[in-house]
């Protein structure tokens, strides 16, 4: 079946619109930053460039890492920004762009986002690396799609009771992370529950000058437990990575760097550094 262009528009070249990417732009091994600036940072990493192309804040570079041919992607902030990037990385992969037609034969997409978190358990100290094995969204995006039986259910209500969750708020969803790139990647790194939040202060429990509806919501959030597992960071983009990149059969990861804690009120003023050692260890296990 032929999907209008209204439905999935392109540039006048054929490239994907948002991305502007061709098929053969794109490596079967994605690393997903929400900074632009961050691009680079991986890429330097590369022994060799041969894509650069930019849309807005989407910016890809396409290389060589020891061999292996991995692409970088800035998605911006937030799990709208992911809806459309992870539908057009699978349309790219995946969509005869000249015919507009699904092509017979699917293409797998190894995606792991590379992010900055804040840690929820007092425990987790700044400058650890933690891998995400559920990503648990309260934003709301998988909810517009038919998930099949990626949502663990049994979590999400076990979440609502817990927290007392508003019938006001978003349907919260929960996915895993490809158990393959977990072992690969995350083997050595805290492992936990990540909370996608749909914004950065009052979702996220910050309160600067708008009172907040649920104050104590971020303190539930924390106790929150379910068959040994706990919530361990929260950031703005895990949920819809792991429950599109389900959806459509992709392996999805998100590693992140803990740059504050949320429970000590510590925070990492620079993190440069470790941020680097974080991509390099990406780049060799992916």
């Amino acid at each position: 079946m032929k999907i209008a262009a209204s439905e999935l528009p392109q540039q006048k070249d054929g490239a994907i619109y948002h991305l502007n990417l061709h098929a053969e732009e794109l490596a079967d091994n994605i690393i997903l930053v929400g900074d632009p600036g961050r691009v680079q940072m991986v890429s330097k990493m590369f022994d060799t460039i041969d894509v650069k192309k930019q849309n807005r804040e989407l910016i890809t570079h396409t290389g060589l890492y020891k061999s292996k041919r991995v692409s970088v992607i800035s998605t911006g902030m937030g799990t709208d920004n992911i809806d459309i990037v992870l539908n057009e990385l699978d349309a790219v992969a995946n969509i005869d762009l000249a015919t507009r037609e699904v092509k017979a034969e699917h293409r797998t997409l190894n995606m792991v986002r590379i992010g900055t978190s804040g840690g929820l358990q007092p425990d987790i100290e700044c400058g650890s690396f933690l891998a995400s094995a559920y990503g648990l969204g309260i934003d709301g995006v998988l909810r517009f799609y038919d998930s099949g039986n990626w949502i663990d259910e049994r979590m999400v209500e076990e979440f609502v009771a817990q927290t007392g969750w508003s019938a006001q708020l978003p349907r919260p969803y929960c996915t895993p992370a490809s158990q393959m790139l977990l072992d690969r990647i995350g083997h050595d790194m805290r492992q936990g529950i990540t909370v996608s939040a749909p914004g950065f202060f009052g979702p996220q429990g910050r309160q600067v000058r708008a009172p907040l509806a649920y104050p104590e919501l971020n303190r539930k959030i924390e106790a929150f437990h379910y068959q040994g597992k706990s919530i361990t960071n929260m950031e703005m983009e895990c949920s819809a990575i792991y429950g599109l990149g389900n959806v459509l059969g992709h392996n999805a990861l998100t590693v992140c760097l803990i740059i504050a804690n949320r429970v000590t009120g510590r925070f990492l003023d620079d993190y440069h550094d470790k941020m680097e050692t974080l991509i390099r260890t990406v780049l060799d296990r992916i």
